[in-house]
């Protein structure tokens, strides 16, 4: 086998580069081919009727601001793209496809550098495109009449595999729409399975094997498979939501996603969540209250600063919309998660428990894994807020994040032995085994240790090519939950989840290992002159260790128990104190705020005493009770309700 590989696989020296010598059909998928799809609009056109009127409902406002309208202006896809060409030749036409539908089905995907892309292509995934698209396993007459002039049709959705009429109907999820163009109702429009055709992205180079591993194709001839399963996995965000619980007839109760839905089911739900307004500016047009945002916003906070200063003078970038598409984008990762923080008393100090829930319908983080990365910052203060102890610490003037004991949330590629050995064979570069930036011939997942979503299963997720990597969850698992152990003297502990959109260490390969352009130093600049992809915060929490003291005195017969619990309107707690002592009775918050003291009189004498706290005007949640008597304090978990 080894040797039919390095027969497929001789490289070749070309400035300095060694590309394996692969061509167009080595990633050639089904769907609409070039020049099988007429022409596309620019989306300056769509701009006369869906845009200007309001920022909030209009379709063109949102897309603009979004990553999806300038994916092909990201100078980080860019720079990654150009090393992806110089480890295997015409690899950017797989790239193309996605970040540049209609540049690739106008036939402009060659030279796979994007060279011959036009200013209208590079406005990214654009209206035209997406609304002359149809479901690939479609049974509606006028769509197969289509698909039956095409000799590719896809045989499942995924993978860039779209199929795109080639006469101009503009399809959506709305019947009986009066409108100035060829319309057409589009179930799939309102259906994730559109949202499957590039977000559920494998490389076509690589076939899975029988021992689960994945190996070359022989060189110069497509898949003997589309089935994205049967390739090398790079992206399975919509398989994660496929066998989440959102993928059900009710969906998931969700107040931070959806817009006016109560419930969120699909991609769209949440990625293009419903408000009330107008599709277009038109009188004829209906005011809904289930329009879809085109909102299509994910985490990436970053990248459209250097959209902004790099197209600032592009009369085809609003530099408003990109700006909103920040704040939108912040928000996503604001909810995308959500903490618990607790902390036990221990003879060496205290152990803190931080929990973190995804409360995404896919993996947190999910998306191309190449730089991405969530992380856990843990600080312990002593009552001079001197540092006691860190985990996590990132320094933001060098963009380093110390990795040692730090719980990183992220997945990783590489590239196996033999693959190495390819590509080492005519060598002055230097490929190795194991963790790979080289997304182009990585060919083996190192580490996933993403946090699943609800209604995770291990074994669906192997059916997908995303069970966990060097991690483990059991069924059902939809958080995950580190322990840090933080000395005796620490007064308050602070608890920060963070994000980033690209790690300095990915920034620096793409500048290292160009050889062909500038494009990765100019990413290098443009990364240090716009904060270094500045971590965006996600949830925090912290905690005062004095609500969580328990027994520190001799008097360890004194005895509190607390009911009911939950509680809805009141919590009695009762004492059992073995002499008299003064007692005071404090509830905090879980992030150690006080809000409520009682000092009750009468306990002068030994023996049990009940004291009521009132809860009904307090929110449910979590909540400590600390019991102080006389020296000795005792610390209770009560839930309100």
């Amino acid at each position: 086998m080894l040797v039919f590989v390095m027969m497929s696989f001789i490289t070749r020296n070309d400035f300095n580069s060694f590309y394996v010598p692969t061509t167009l059909d080595d990633f050639f998928l089904p769907g609409s081919q070039p020049m099988e799809s007429g022409t596309f609009n620019s989306p300056n056109q769509c701009d006369n009727c869906h845009g200007g009127y309001d920022q909030n409902a209009e379709p063109s406002f949102t897309w603009r601001g979004s990553m999806m309208a300038h994916s092909m202006r990201d100078p980080l896809f860019e720079a990654s793209m150009t090393i992806a060409n110089q480890d295997a030749e015409f690899s950017g036409d797989l790239c193309i496809r996605c970040h540049s539908p209609g540049g690739w089905l106008e036939g402009r995907s060659t030279p796979t550098d994007g060279s011959a892309l036009t200013l209208n292509d590079r406005q990214g995934v654009q209206c035209h495109a997406c609304h002359k698209m149809m479901d690939p396993i479609s049974t509606d007459a006028e769509d197969v009449t289509y698909m039956n002039s095409i000799n590719n049709i896809p045989p499942i959705n995924g993978n860039g595999m779209y199929v795109v009429d080639s006469e101009d109907i503009r399809r959506g999820p709305y019947a009986n729409v009066q409108s100035n163009h060829a319309t057409k109702y589009s179930e799939f429009h309102k259906s994730s399975t559109m949202c499957a055709t590039c977000h559920d992205v494998s490389n076509p180079v690589y076939s899975k094997q029988a021992d689960g591993t994945y190996a070359p194709n022989a060189l110069g001839t497509p898949a003997p498979s589309f089935d994205t399963y049967e390739l090398f996995p790079i992206e399975r965000t919509y398989s994660e939501w496929k066998m989440s619980a959102y993928n059900s007839d009710t969906g998931i109760p969700s107040e931070a996603f959806g817009g006016n839905l109560e419930n969120v089911i699909s991609c769209m739900d949440c990625h293009m969540k419903e408000v009330t307004g107008k599709g277009a500016d038109k009188n004829f047009v209906p005011v809904r209250t289930d329009l879809g945002q085109h909102d299509l916003t994910g985490g990436n906070t970053f990248v459209p600063l250097l959209i902004k200063d790099l197209y600032a003078n592009d009369a085809d970038v609003d530099l408003e919309a990109l700006d909103a598409g920040i704040l939108r984008a912040r928000y996503m990762l604001q909810n995308a998660a959500t903490m618990n923080l607790n902390a036990t008393a221990v003879e060496n100090g205290f152990d803190v428990e931080v929990e973190i829930i995804n409360e995404t319908g896919h993996k947190l983080p999910s998306g191309y894994p190449e730089g991405r990365r969530m992380w856990i910052n843990v600080v312990a203060y002593d009552n001079n807020d001197n540092v006691l102890f860190e985990s996590g610490a990132y320094n933001g003037t060098t963009a380093v994040l110390n990795q040692d004991g730090t719980k990183i949330y992220e997945a990783k590629l590489g590239m196996s032995q033999d693959v190495a050995d390819i590509a080492n064979a005519n060598g002055t570069r230097t490929y190795t085994a194991g963790e790979s930036f080289h997304f182009a011939l990585n060919n083996v997942v190192i580490k996933d240790n993403r946090i699943p979503p609800r209604g995770f299963t291990n074994a669906n997720f192997e059916a997908i090519q995303a069970a966990p990597v060097g991690y483990s969850y059991v069924d059902g698992a939809f958080s995950d939950t580190t322990i840090y152990t933080v000395p005796a003297n620490t007064d308050k502990i602070e608890v920060k989840l963070y994000y980033q959109t690209v790690s300095k260490e990915y920034i620096e390969f793409l500048r290292d290992n160009n050889v062909t352009n500038t494009k990765g130093l100019d990413l290098y600049n443009l990364w240090v002159a716009h904060g270094k992809s500045t971590p965006e915060l996600m949830a925090e929490a912290e905690l005062y260790t004095g609500t969580l003291t328990i027994e520190q005195s001799d008097h360890s017969d004194h005895a509190v128990s607390i009911y009911p619990n939950p509680a809805a309107e009141q919590v009695n707690v009762s004492l059992n104190i073995e002499s008299p002592y003064k007692v005071s009775i404090d509830l905090f918050t879980m992030t150690g705020k006080k809000i409520r003291t009682i000092t009750p009189d009468g306990l002068s004498v030994a023996g049990k005493h009940v004291v009521t706290l009132p809860v009904d005007d307090i929110s449910s949640g979590n909540y400590i009770i600390r019991v102080n008597i006389g020296n000795t304090v005792m610390s209770k978990l009560l839930v309100i309700y």
